[in-house]
């Protein structure tokens, strides 16, 4: 992973689980607010974080609200989260990750959607070929996006391609990946749509029809939520709950020393043998398909 490097702190599926970003200095940073979004000068290439390898279970962000924005486990009522195999699919059907330097903004009503942001970064899914690890950072190539409404809240998913797959050059647009890997956005409305069934919850809905905005509308989307994000880091608008403390923006007010941040770090026990997996993530869920 070239640029960066990951520290992981805590025990695997437990809530003291942490995986840290640094730069190849070994100074460490936010991968929600230091690492740039955009990643070649032409606009149209970006910074990837990963999150969620593609095929795994658990269900892994990063976490807003703590300095320095490591990547842990989500939980929910103490518990470690895992999505079900929502039958057929297995686990994630993407690398799955977020844009950083942007920030769905809570407090704006997006034209489009007529839902408010959800006070994270934008997701994306990459669907190149290789299968990528937590915690690295790739380039990719924004080719559309799909609009989930989550609890009444806008949740960009932006479908994108790692810049470095062998078969990046052929995909320039959404509609590319309809006709270069048939069935895989049907199967991506799909999962997100179905993928809460298992917990007890209802489906998910979609704006626009559940249908596929293209390149163009993606970007401008990925370009407004930048903003929202320079507003953040610069205290011009409310932090939402976010923890913007960060290395690398210099003219931010939550700019730490380099001896803070690794003050941060250390805070959290160093890696040790985690807890197994529920023996269940590896079941079928075999549910009602709309």
């Amino acid at each position: 992973m070239a640029g960066y490097r990951v520290e992981e702190r805590g025990r695997e599926h437990t809530g003291t689980y942490r995986l840290f970003l640094s730069n190849d200095q070994g100074r460490f940073l936010s991968p929600f607010h230091d690492i740039p979004l955009y990643a070649a000068k032409t606009e149209d290439v970006f910074n990837m974080v990963v999150e969620i390898p593609r095929w795994t279970n658990a269900k892994m962000e990063i976490a807003t609200k703590e300095p320095l924005n490591p990547i842990k486990q989500d939980a929910k009522k103490g518990n470690m989260r895992f999505v079900a195999n929502v039958f057929p699919h297995k686990g994630y059907i993407w690398n799955y990750g977020a844009l950083p330097q942007t920030w769905e903004d809570p407090s704006h009503t997006d034209e489009s959607t007529g839902c408010r942001g959800d006070n994270d970064p934008i997701d994306v899914c990459e669907i190149g070929t290789k299968v990528c690890s937590r915690g690295e950072v790739i380039q990719v190539k924004v080719l559309g996006t799909l609009a989930l409404i989550d609890e009444g809240e806008t949740d960009w998913k932006v479908i994108a391609i790692n810049i470095k797959d062998p078969e990046a050059n052929s995909f320039k647009n959404i509609d590319d990946v309809r006709r270069l890997k048939p069935g895989y956005l049907e199967a991506t409305v799909d999962w997100f749509r179905r993928y809460k069934v298992p917990d007890g919850k209802p489906e998910n809905h979609f704006a626009f029809n559940s249908e596929f905005k293209d390149k163009d509308f993606a970007i401008q989307a990925i370009k407004s939520t930048h903003n929202f994000w320079k507003d953040l880091i610069m205290k011009k608008s409310s932090v939402g709950g976010i923890n913007c403390i960060n290395t690398m923006v210099s003219e931010s007010p939550f700019l730490c020393s380099e001896t803070d941040a690794k003050a941060f770090v250390d805070a959290v026990p160093v890696y040790g043998a985690g807890d197994s997996a529920p023996a269940d993530v590896d079941k079928w869920w075999y549910g009602k398909k709309n």
